[in-house]
Order: C-alpha cells, then sequence, then structure tokens
C-alpha cells in the first residue's frame, strides 16, 4: 500500500474525519486535510518518505493552526500501524494560500517505513 495511502487512512480515522484528500478537492469542505508526498528514498530495504499535511480552513487561520496541532498529534500515533516504524516532525509552518484565500498550515513528517501488504 502507498504510504500517501497509509497516512490518509490514519489521519481520517484518528481525527474522524473524512476529509482528508490526496489532492484539492474540486469543491472543498470548509476545512480539510491534504497530504503530499514531496519526496522519498530507500536505504537497507527502508523506504523513508518526506509527507506534508496541509491543514485547510476557510474559516480562520487560528482554525487552521489548531487543525495542523491536531494533525500533528495525530500523526504521532502513525508509528503503530504495520511496517512503520518512524513518524518525525520536521517542521510545521503556515502555508497561508493567497491564490484560494484559504487558510492553511504545513506540518512536514519524515515517515521510516517497510513497504507490504
Amino acid at each position: 500500500m502507498l504510504i500517501e495511502a497509509i497516512v490518509i487512512s490514519h489521519l481520517a480515522s484518528e481525527l474522524k474525519t473524512d476529509n482528508v484528500f490526496a489532492e484539492r478537492p474540486e469543491v472543498p469542505p470548509d476545512k480539510y486535510y491534504v497530504i503530499e508526498k514531496t519526496s522519498a528514498g530507500k536505504k537497507n530495504f527502508v523506504d523513508r518518505a518526506t509527507i506534508a499535511v496541509q491543514s485547510v480552513s476557510s474559516g480562520s487561520m487560528l482554525e487552521a493552526a489548531q487543525m495542523s496541532r491536531d494533525a500533528e498529534k495525530a500523526m504521532e500515533s502513525l508509528i503503530s500501524v504495520a511496517n512503520v516504524s518512524a513518524a518525525r516532525l520536521n517542521s510545521a509552518y503556515n502555508y497561508t494560500n493567497p491564490d484560494t484565500k484559504e487558510y492553511r498550515y504545513q506540518a512536514v513528517f519524515d515517515i521510516y517505513y517497510m513497504e507490504g501488504e
């Protein structure tokens, strides 16, 4: 299973929402998350992926910041998923998109895992 699918499923479950996507929805809800793999590698049969979790709110920057914090906490338990050995917060920052007028925060994680079923 792709690491993006694993992260989407995990976050949806932990955050109790269906609004976790691999790309920005054509008609986005007021609050949602977008998962994006920004890089990947492999060494000694261990896969590494850098995953960005974007927390998007049409409401306020504070709401986007709280969503990001909730996602960070949810990602701490990603190691409970089979074949995932680490999920480390790399950075977190304001990532507001002036084109869409949506408030966004982005948390970037380094994830170590082994591909498998």
